[in-house]
């Protein structure tokens, strides 16, 4: 029996299963997963449920009789060994499954510090499955040294968890700034002073020399000579698209697994879509790593594994969670050469990315008006005049007439 066959059960792989049988599609899915765990959310893991606010039960994606009910086989906590493209097979737990069409949503991994400098001492963390965040949790107790390594997003999220649970944060950023590589300095700025506010310690411009301690982590040394003591440590210093099946079988591989418009991989019964994914986007290529993505690109996968032939339109959008600022952003800000500031009521701002006269992407904080018309804006190719942006008497929604 064929059918369709998914590698990896995180929200795309999620998304892709239950649309194929939105769409009608009556065949075999079968959807493989490494973890134990049925789909789960992933971005309240360091958040809510690191902070005890959500439960087990409220992470997963879809309740556990739904893929029962949708005829959708789970096999979890099985890892796939190799895929045959020519024999059209899938090999997994001393198993082989035949497919007609095969999803890669493999997703991606966190990059962690090589042996060598301590990346493999006892109390050094990640922050990607729920096994990560479940092993980390008895760490997080108040007056305990936590030392973060990287500014971005997920750095920053983790520092905010702990400084509110009362635990003496430390920051390392190796770049000039925080989120240096994927927002503007106005952007930095606003979390800087945030987290200062809270009590976190950032040290930027500043890399890490090595980890120290054994066999546990005690601190760290860093770049300039100065040693950090801590209790434990998170790393925050990026992810990987996760490539490894796809390259072992032959498939074109850039800056993630190649696919064309269509989600296509060069293989034309393989398809990938989420964070393992690249696809072509305004002459050129990019790589999503977010929850609307994995979504969006893997519902236009489930169309074209039936006949579509729809090509893949992403709209990217991102959000995080730190203390009481929601932090949602509209678009890419690649190749701004402008920032104009918004300021609204009750401490809510944004910043609009302009390259030239083009509008590109709007960073908004505690201000869902400003993203959801930014949004909109980029969405329709509309670019507002940066004066009316700027102006608070400006009503931001007539911008969309």
């Amino acid at each position: 029996m064929s059918g369709i066959v998914i590698i990896g059960a995180g929200q795309a792989g999620a998304s892709l299963a239950a649309k194929l049988r939105t769409l009608g599609y009556e065949g075999a899915v079968t959807m493989i997963g490494a973890e134990q765990q049925p789909p789960y959310q992933r971005p309240p893991l360091s958040k809510d449920y690191l902070l005890g606010k959500m439960e087990l039960e409220r992470l997963f994606l879809r309740a556990s009789s739904f893929w029962e009910e949708q005829n959708v086989t789970l096999r979890l906590g099985q890892r796939v060994v190799g895929i045959d493209p020519a024999a059209k097979t899938v090999a997994f737990d001393g198993e082989t499954i035949a497919y007609d069409h095969l999803a890669l949503t493999t997703g991606s991994v966190p990059r962690r510090l090589p042996a060598a400098i301590g990346g493999e001492l006892q109390g050094v963390y990640t922050v990607r499955t729920l096994a990560d965040v479940d092993a980390m949790e008895p760490e997080f107790r108040e007056g305990r040294r936590l030392l973060i390594v990287g500014g971005g997003y997920i750095g920053l999220e983790a520092a905010a968890v702990a400084a509110k649970l009362g635990l003496k944060v430390t920051l390392v950023e190796a770049a000039p700034r925080i989120l240096q590589r994927v927002a503007s300095p106005e952007t930095s700025d606003y979390f800087r002073k945030l987290h200062h506010s809270h009590g976190v310690e950032l040290i930027e411009g500043v890399g890490l020399e090595r980890l120290l301690g054994s066999p546990r982590v005690t601190g760290a040394k860093l770049a300039d000579g100065r040693e950090v003591e801590a209790d434990f440590v998170i790393l925050g210093i990026g992810i990987t698209p996760d490539t490894a099946l796809a390259e072992a079988a032959g498939l074109e591989i850039e800056n993630g697994i190649r696919t064309d418009e269509f989600g296509r991989t060069s293989d034309a019964s393989i398809w990938a879509a989420g964070d393992c994914a690249s696809f072509p986007w305004k002459g050129g290529r990019i790589r999503l790593e977010s929850v609307g993505n994995a979504i969006d690109q893997a519902e236009v996968i489930a169309e074209n594994m039936l006949g579509a032939e729809k090509p893949y339109a992403a709209k990217p959008w991102f959000w995080s969670d730190q203390y009481d600022t929601h932090l949602q952003i509209a678009g890419l800000n690649t190749g701004y050469d402008r920032i104009v500031t918004r300021r609204g009521e009750d401490g809510a701002m944004s910043f609009w990315y302009y390259k030239g006269d083009e509008l590109l992407a709007v960073d908004a904080m505690n201000d869902a008006r400003a993203y959801m018309v930014g949004k909109r804006l980029i969405e329709m190719g509309k670019n507002p005049d940066p004066a009316a942006v700027a102006d608070p008497e400006t009503n931001l929604k007539a911008l969309l007439k």
